[in-house]
């Protein structure tokens, strides 16, 4: 199995006038971030709009990246709760060579963790490129403890977890109970926290912008240097804060346009920034990257 230890962008989606992915933005997006020293990307995923878009979109989405993205790995989100769907595109992202797939739980429905379980193994089996695990609890409302995880780590059909939660207990059991699975950390403003609990790397959407500082983070924690590593994750967090304080999704989006990328505004029913949000990304973002 390949190695998937590393730092993946989750990929945001560039949208022209008339609500269609631009692929020349999106290219130029991947390229960037490719100079700032990413292991590979996350694609089609809750940074991308992934639920605000169609099957058949999501798919296109897919063939871009992985034209784009050149040698690096491509981990590709085909969550659905129409499980045809996602298996659909799990074996769309396998045929154009895509290294991996993953999915958040089922939602919505209050599912059962064996329905959950099932969900996951149907699609893994649908496929021959092995999956990763996303645990997402705030937005899922699916909260995966270690006795769910192990239904999942006792087969190499999963080969890893993404975890996006601060339930930091759970991600060093992984690591201690599984140390040849792949704990990747979700919430950027807790990189460096997961790196001190056994994380393999990250999946982060402001990686999209400032990849180069959880570089460094991720490089300076190796090298002992904490308290160097500390303050760059003060920065982060300082951008994160702001980004939270006018809307997480399109302040992204706004911080890309605002540094050269035609990216566009998010899907409705987001709404778009008012001059003064887009003022504070401008003041208090922009001269921090």
């Amino acid at each position: 199995m390949k190695n998937f230890k590393g730092l993946y962008t989750a990929l945001l989606t560039p949208f022209d006038k008339e609500g269609k992915i631009n692929k020349d933005v999106l290219t130029k997006l991947i390229k960037y971030n490719i100079e700032k020293g990413v292991d590979g990307f996350y694609a089609c995923g809750t940074t991308a709009e992934a639920f605000l878009m169609s099957t058949q979109d999501r798919m296109t989405l897919l063939e871009y990246t992985k034209e784009a993205a050149e040698d690096k790995k491509i981990i590709a989100h085909i969550g659905s709760l129409n499980e045809d769907d996602a298996i659909a595109m799990a074996k769309h992202a396998e045929s154009i060579g895509c290294d991996a797939i993953s999915s958040v739980a089922p939602f919505y429905y209050k599912f059962s963790f064996e329905d959950i379980k099932n969900y996951y193994y149907r699609i893994a089996e649908s496929v021959n490129v092995p999956m990763l695990v996303y645990n997402f609890p705030m937005n899922t409302g699916v909260t995966m403890t270690m006795k769910e995880l192990d239904q999942f780590f006792t087969s190499d059909r999963f080969f890893g977890l993404k975890h996006t939660s601060s339930d930091f207990f759970t991600m060093e059991q992984v690591k201690a109970n599984y140390p040849d699975k792949i704990a990747l950390n979700g919430f950027d403003e807790m990189f460096l926290a997961g790196l001190s609990m056994g994380a393999d790397g990250g999946i982060g959407s402001t990686y999209n912008f400032m990849a180069d500082k959880f570089v460094k983070i991720r490089q300076l924690f190796t090298e002992n240097r904490i308290a160097e590593a500390q303050e760059i994750q003060h920065t982060v967090n300082k951008i994160i804060a702001v980004l939270f304080k006018v809307g997480l999704m399109p302040a992204q989006k706004e911080v890309l346009n605002q540094i050269g990328f035609d990216f566009g505004v998010c899907k409705h029913p987001f709404g778009e920034l008012d001059a003064d949000a887009k003022k504070l990304i401008a003041d208090e973002v922009i001269p921090l990257l």
